[in-house]
């Protein structure tokens, strides 16, 4: 099969997360293979067209000599009623390789085609930095890896900065602090991530600065062993000092056991894996959900006490629609408490809460318990062997809020 000069017409994963943050209207083609496109989808706006078929499938039926030729014949034949001609195409594929071949095949036949420059890979590995409060004395910083729902924050007070949260490309944080001038003083976990590695141990290394998070969730909880990474403890009720601000720790067990939340100048709660958007966490990925369940109820009731003016930022989100309008995922504590159906279920009896909770779980993904070892220095991962542990979007929040 022959192959033609490829043209450059690419959108960034940049340009992607653009387009989404302004509800850009476009179509995606995706030429992965179906188990790929199930288990980790881009995530889109409601009503954008989206179509699935593995790019082998589509040289095949296409039937060409020409690699080109080939995507040409299939789409006429196939795509014809389903793909709009009235906006752009972004096609995407595991690398951004194959998708050229499909975007340059739709342009021959008039479409507006792109592909996705490094395909899922480097979107699965893109980073946006969101303002969320800029003032003189307190800036927090909003960090989304939007293909994988996950949320992390820079606390910045004067010339000093905590890191919440902190995913693995951990020199994106020093690169970005630097570029502001900021040094690091605190680097938090709110737990023992399962869904992504934690970029903790290696920004602790390269700032010389401490790693915290709570000694509970410092032994595996599948394995029963200690972590084997250098870290320090922190207590319910402590505190941290960055610049002018104080962020003070809650410990919440409940998705963990060692589960914390942060409160960052009395207002803004980092709520990690306790309180989403739409939904809160599940607390069985440590294997003990009905242990675990009864304990998140009495934590949330701790979090519910709060002002509901508090400001809730989360450590994931499921869909991007929970975002506001300047793409930030963020609510009041007193919207939460209205419209948050996992809240809304804390502020009724404990037994009905651990019914719900526990008739609303996902699948478990076994991958879990390895990116757990890998956080807890139990298990050495390469960068290939992290990426893949990696792959697909996070399962952290029960799933009842997301059923059609």
């Amino acid at each position: 099969m022959t192959t033609q000069t490829l043209s450059t017409e690419v959108w960034t994963p940049e340009q992607l997360d653009k387009a989404l943050l302004e509800g850009r209207r476009f179509a995606l083609v995706d030429v992965r293979n179906r188990e790929d496109f199930r288990t980790w989808p881009v995530s889109v706006p409601p009503g954008t067209p989206v179509i699935n078929v593995p790019y082998f499938e589509i040289l095949e039926q296409g039937g060409k000599e020409d690699m080109v030729e080939s995507v040409v014949a299939y789409a006429k034949a196939n795509w014809s009623d389903q793909l709009p001609q009235d906006r752009p195409v972004l096609v995407v594929c595991a690398k951004g390789k194959t998708s050229a071949y499909v975007a340059q095949g739709l342009r021959k036949l008039g479409y507006e085609a792109y592909h996705l420059e490094g395909g899922m890979e480097s979107w699965g590995n893109y980073y946006s930095f969101r303002t969320v409060v800029s003032t003189p004395r307190l800036t927090i910083t909003q960090v989304v890896r939007p293909a994988r729902g996950c949320l992390g924050y820079v606390i910045a007070s004067g010339s000093q900065a905590a890191l919440v949260d902190p995913f693995r490309h951990h020199k994106r944080y020093l690169e970005w602090t630097g570029k502001l001038g900021l040094q690091v003083h605190f680097i938090l976990d709110t737990h023992a991530h399962a869904d992504h590695i934690s970029g903790g141990p290696a920004l602790a290394r390269e700032t010389g600065q401490g790693y915290y998070f709570h000694p509970y969730d410092a032994i595996h909880p599948i394995d029963v062993l200690p972590a084997r990474i250098n870290y320090e403890f922190v207590q319910d009720g402590q505190e941290f000092r960055v610049g002018e601000v104080t962020i003070r720790a809650i410990h919440v067990p409940g998705h963990t056991l060692g589960n914390l939340v942060y409160l960052v100048d009395g207002k803004y709660l980092l709520s990690g894996d306790t309180i989403f958007v739409r939904s809160i966490a599940r607390p069985d990925l440590g294997g003990r959900g009905e242990a675990w369940a009864p304990l998140h109820y009495d934590s949330l009731q701790k979090l519910l006490a709060l002002p509901d003016e508090t400001v809730v930022l989360p450590g994931h989100f499921s869909q991007l629609d929970e975002a506001d309008r300047g793409g930030l995922f963020q609510a009041t504590l007193a919207h939460l408490k209205e419209h948050n159906q996992g809240v809304r279920m804390a502020a009724g009896p404990k037994d009905k809460f651990v019914e719900y909770i526990l008739g609303s779980l996902p699948q478990f993904p076994q991958q879990y318990v390895d990116i757990k070892r890998v956080n807890a220095g139990l298990l050495e991962a390469d960068e290939e062997k992290q990426s893949e542990l990696e792959l697909g979007q996070n399962v952290c929040a029960l799933s009842d809020a997301y059923k059609n």
